[in-house]
């Protein structure tokens, strides 16, 4: 399995930029899939974005289509997540996580390996 740890997050005023980073070991990084997930207080675990394990296939929530962008290195084991324009509903735990398919699904129970996560807040 593929471990994980993230990285970036913090307190950001919404309109600004931040990039969240998440840097794999152990495991086959090239081929898997890798997913942002985020949680609320209060709230479930909710699908963010996806990529597949070459970049050419992405998927994003509908809530930030536009404003975040999900990116990956193989060479360097990174997958990073480029929030623009964040908003105050967009804190949350955001947590990085791998599958082993080709194919980007929104369902966290389909994933899996998980880091520990990376808490975001975004002040009005």
């Amino acid at each position: 399995q593929v471990q994980l740890v993230e990285s970036g997050g913090g307190l950001v005023q919404a309109g600004d930029s931040l990039r969240l980073s998440c840097a794999a070991s152990g495991g086959t990084f090239s081929i898997a899939t890798m997913g942002w997930f985020r949680q609320a207080p209060g709230k479930e675990r909710e699908f963010v974005a996806g990529i597949s394990w070459n970049g050419g296939r992405t998927g994003y929530a509908d809530s930030v289509k536009g404003r975040f962008t999900i990116s990956r290195d193989n060479a360097k084991k990174m997958v990073y997540l480029q929030m623009d324009s964040p908003k105050p509903e967009d804190t949350a735990v955001d947590y990085c996580a791998s599958r082993y398919n080709v194919v980007v699904v929104a369902a966290p129970g389909e994933y899996d390996s998980w880091g520990q996560g990376t808490e975001v807040t975004v002040s009005s």
